[in-house]
């Protein structure tokens, strides 16, 4: 083998699949700007993906949505099921661009890049750290599908169901659930959720999500939850039998008003280059909430939330961490672990039983104290 082919075996090789030959260019550009990556193929619609891809074996592709002959959904369903491999979409910045984009990550695209509708090229040109970052996790990211419960009123087999936990009274409103996520969090926390039942304590969400989206996957996991789930509000109470999102571009954390929690969603610098942060919210969890909090790491990328997770724990809250073999990508997690954070590490489809199984004995116990 020649020094030509050992130094293209070194980079992340990307085809990238766009009908606009503009942004093929432009991705092609920002791609091979990158020491450890090469763009060995672009397609302008998933036929000529399908050959390049038999071809060229590349290790990432980026995948537009919206494309002539075939659109990017199906072309991503038929991949993932024939050949998987790690797909970051290119979606754009509408109400129907993120509900598309939600249901690719459902059938397994690692992450997404939102363009802009209008000045795309100036657009994608800010976006070139954020795009390049999500290749190289994508190449890096483990692609098995998990094998998750169906939520109630899915077709298929029969799951064991969870039984809801009756007559928590006062601890229930007390008690509160703090989720961290990011790179392959949508699903993750989806799977926590759906598995939660009605009279669950309220749920707290920062997922890692650009501006446009959360409120299409709120909505995406309100029709599917048993909870209600909703963009969280600035102000409003923190009620049991529901979940709040952090709305992409703000940070959310929680405050104690008199008897009652409420949400507090602002506006500010970064944290760990990401707002909303994980951070923000698990340590006002570790101010405010203390032992009356459980906490749950989930998949992402970086270390966002691991020290505050920590001091969550030393203030009292009672941790899960999500387990290396079913992290999409084991960053976040691992960060917690590393940290001290967890008191469980556990494969997702455990993390809610596990939570609700807590929750009864701690409620018996509250019960038998009165």
């Amino acid at each position: 083998m020649n020094a030509r082919d050992n130094s293209s075996m070194s980079k992340t090789r990307v085809v990238v699949v766009d009908d606009s030959a503009l942004v093929r260019s432009l991705l092609t550009e920002i791609i091979n700007r990158q020491p450890d990556m090469q763009c060995v193929g672009a397609a302008s619609d998933p036929f000529v993906a399908r050959e390049m891809i038999r071809t060229l074996n590349p290790d990432v592709i980026t995948l537009d949505i919206e494309m002539p002959r075939m659109d990017g959904i199906d072309f991503l369903s038929k991949l993932m099921r024939l050949r998987p491999m790690p797909v970051v979409m290119v979606s754009t910045l509408t109400e129907r661009g993120a509900e598309v984009t939600l249901r690719a990550l459902e059938l397994g695209a690692v992450d997404f890049v939102a363009k802009p509708k209008i000045g795309v090229a100036d657009g994608l040109r800010l976006l070139a750290q954020d795009i390049t970052d999500k290749v190289r996790i994508a190449s890096k990211a483990h692609l098995r599908r998990l094998q998750v419960t169906p939520p109630a009123g899915d077709d298929g087999p029969a799951a064991k169901p969870v039984a809801p936990i009756a007559n928590l009274g006062r601890l229930s409103t007390e008690k509160i659930i703090f989720i961290g996520a990011s790179t392959g969090g949508t699903e993750a926390t989806k799977e926590v959720l759906t598995h939660l039942p009605p009279d669950s304590p309220a749920v707290v969400i920062t997922q890692h999500m650009p501006p446009g989206f959360t409120k299409s996957y709120a909505a995406r996991l309100d029709g599917l939850c048993k909870i209600r789930v909703a963009e969280a509000r600035d102000g409003e109470r923190v009620l049991p039998g529901h979940a709040y999102i952090a709305p992409g571009g703000f940070h959310l954390s929680i405050e104690r008003s008199g008897a009652n929690y409420i949400a507090r969603v602002q506006d500010g610098d970064p944290v760990n280059r990401h707002k909303p942060s994980v951070e923000v919210l698990f340590k006002s969890a570790a101010r405010v909430v203390g032992p009356n909090a459980l906490a749950m790491m989930l998949t992402g990328m970086g270390a966002d939330g691991a020290k505050a997770m920590k001091e969550m724990r030393d203030a009292g809250s009672y941790n899960y961490v999500q387990d290396e073999a079913t992290c999409v990508v084991f960053g976040m997690p691992r960060e917690a672990i590393a940290a001290g954070a967890a008191h469980e590490v556990l494969p997702l489809a455990q993390i809610a039983p596990k939570l609700i199984e807590r929750l009864r004995s701690t409620a018996g116990m509250s019960l038998n104290r009165v």
